[in-house]
C-alpha cells in the first residue's frame, strides 16, 4: 500500500480511495486511523460506532464514533464532510486489526465525500510526517 496516495487529518485519521473500486466512483473513500494514532493508543480493545450511522451525513471535524484502548478512550473525527455508506463491521468483533494493520484491514468507514475542497486541504503523507515529528 502506498501511504503517499492517502490524505491525513490533524486528528490522525487517514482517507483514501485506494481500498475500494466501486464502479469507478471517485467520491467513494475509506476512512481510518493512522499507524501513529494506533501506536499512541496502544492495544485497541473496542470500537463504538452505531449501526444507525449508515446513510447519515456528518460534517468535517464532527465525531462519528469512539475507539477504546486499554488505557484510554478517544473520539473518531470525520476528516471531511461525508455521507456514511458502510462501516467495517469486522472491527466490532476484532478491533485488534487496527493495531495489526491500520490501513488495509483497518479501514473504519466507507464514505461519499460531500466537499472535495475539504479533501484537497488535508495533509499529504510528507506533510503528515512533518506534523507528527517524523523525518
Amino acid at each position: 500500500m502506498n501511504l503517499n496516495n492517502l490524505k491525513y487529518s490533524k486528528n490522525h485519521e487517514w482517507i483514501g480511495s485506494y481500498v475500494f473500486n466501486d464502479n469507478n466512483n471517485e467520491n467513494i473513500y475509506a476512512v481510518g486511523i493512522t499507524h501513529f494514532a494506533q501506536k499512541e493508543l496502544g492495544d485497541i480493545v473496542y470500537l463504538d460506532i452505531e449501526e444507525t450511522i449508515i446513510g447519515t451525513k456528518i460534517k468535517e471535524g464532527n465525531i462519528f464514533g469512539t475507539i477504546e484502548a486499554v488505557k484510554t478512550v478517544s473520539d473518531l473525527f470525520m476528516p471531511v464532510s461525508g455521507e456514511i455508506l458502510e462501516f467495517n463491521k469486522i472491527l466490532l468483533s476484532n478491533p485488534e486489526y487496527l493495531n495489526k494493520d491500520s490501513y488495509n484491514k483497518g479501514w473504519i468507514l466507507k464514505i461519499k465525500i460531500l466537499n472535495k475542497k475539504e479533501y484537497d486541504n488535508l495533509m499529504s503523507f510528507k506533510e503528515y510526517k512533518k506534523y507528527i515529528g517524523e523525518k
